[in-house]
């Protein structure tokens, strides 16, 4: 909703300014030009980026106008979630969890939390980890590069899209210019014909104004933006991550659930982060594990 918010609100005030000084709306509405300047954007994306980047890029975009499914409640059941794993684990031992970590889908556990259960990556990142702590025989130490490595890793894909469409927003006031210029050509070629009247050379300078003028409308006021957005979806992703890292490590190094799971709290942005009587309600009146 904030997202079409947004949209609304630029192109509703370039629109309505442009009306406002007596301007003609349609005098606007110039699909050649939008062929040019789209076509030659859309083109020069395929060409920069691989199918995998195009299509994260695609999925993105919804996901920029929809609200974030990283919320206070979200991250209230994770750290629900890792300290009822913690909690077994360190009642029945270790090897109590193998069977969760192992076949997460057919977990009780796991399936108590239909949100978190639903994010394979998620999912996948604390199994994979957690079973690496029920083998044994890596130190906290250890644990802790690996994890940062792979969040690395994880960071530099979660933001190629962003990366892709910004790009895109940087070239569009260039293929507006380009737009621009190729209606001035034609411009041009009418001057050479003396049957040409000045009010169709004056429309088609006004076309070539619009060219230059959509390229930076939808460079600042859209793409721009846009790839902003899907940014920082992906620093919200990243955050769970870096939470879930938090409460694991801390679990290794020996500290109680908990405490681990207070880690875990401490990595949480500030606009959500419930606070330490908050979260201890929570696992207490939540609890399911006895």
């Amino acid at each position: 909703m904030k997202g079409l918010i947004g949209i609304l609100v630029v192109f509703g005030s370039v629109g309505g300014g442009f009306v406002l000084s007596h301007g003609q709306l349609l005098a606007l509405w110039q699909p050649f030009e939008l062929l040019i300047i789209g076509g030659a954007a859309g083109g020069a994306f395929i060409l920069a980026n691989s199918p995998t980047t195009l299509k994260a890029a695609m999925a993105g975009i919804p996901k920029a106008f929809a609200a974030s499914a990283y919320g206070k409640a979200f991250y209230l059941d994770l750290l629900r979630l890792m300290y009822e794993i913690f909690t077994k684990a360190r009642k029945e031992g270790v090897m109590a969890i193998e069977t969760d970590v192992e076949d997460p889908k057919e977990s009780e556990l796991f399936n108590r939390y239909e949100k978190i259960a639903r994010d394979h990556h998620i999912i996948e990142f604390i199994c994979d980890y957690m079973r690496m702590v029920v083998s044994g025989g890596i130190s906290p130490f250890e644990l802790d590069n690996l994890m940062t490595a792979e969040l690395d890793t994880h960071e530099k894909e979660a933001h190629e899209p962003a990366h892709a469409l910004q790009q895109v927003g940087d070239a569009l006031p260039g293929f507006g210019i380009v737009a621009a210029v190729l209606g001035i050509v034609i411009t041009m070629g009418m001057l050479g014909d003396p049957g040409t009247d000045n009010a169709a050379i004056g429309g088609h300078v006004a076309a070539a104004l619009v060219g230059t003028f959509l390229g930076i409308l939808f460079a600042y006021g859209l793409v721009s933006p846009l790839s902003q957005a899907i940014g920082q979806r992906a620093e919200e992703e990243g955050g769970v991550f870096e939470c879930i890292k938090a409460c694991i490590l801390a679990q290794q190094q020996g500290y109680n659930p908990q405490v681990a799971v207070e880690f875990g709290r401490k990595t949480m942005r500030s606009s959500i982060r419930p606070s330490f009587a908050e979260l201890e309600e929570y696992l207490r009146s939540e609890r399911a594990l006895p």
